[in-house]
């Protein structure tokens, strides 16, 4: 999924005033959390370097593939109505959002190998 396609569909979905700028923002935040999180600490990661999104990345690829990027949507969503300090609606979208997290987590581990840990043995 593209930058701006996640915007367009959690739009579609939650009609709002927030820029678009801000939601490539937030989509920033999410996938730096994300490559710092889970991809960087994997071998053989699809990509070595992540430094975020801007204005200029409607076009670019999010780091999440088909069928977990539905988390793009649920995050935008939490972001949209926590700011629209509708916090119930909040909540279910962080619940659909932190089960679509886990299933990638899931995912990922299963299928890339974890970057070696070096042990400092005291004795």
């Amino acid at each position: 999924m593209k930058v701006i396609e996640a915007i367009n569909k959690a739009d579609a979905l939650n009609p709002n005033s927030y820029s678009t700028e801000a939601k490539i923002e937030w989509l920033s935040e999410l996938d730096t959390a994300i490559f710092l999180n889970i991809i960087s600490t994997h071998e053989e990661a699809a990509i070595s370097e992540f430094n975020g999104y801007d204005t200029n990345s409607n076009e670019t690829q999010l780091l999440v593939p088909s069928p977990y990027d539905s988390i793009y949507i649920y995050w935008l969503q939490a972001k949209i109505e926590y700011w629209n300090q509708e916090i119930s609606k909040y909540n279910n979208a962080m619940a659909m959002y932190n089960t679509a997290y886990s299933e990638f987590e899931r995912y990922y581990n299963r299928t890339y190998m974890p970057k070696g840990q070096s042990f400092k043995y005291f004795g």
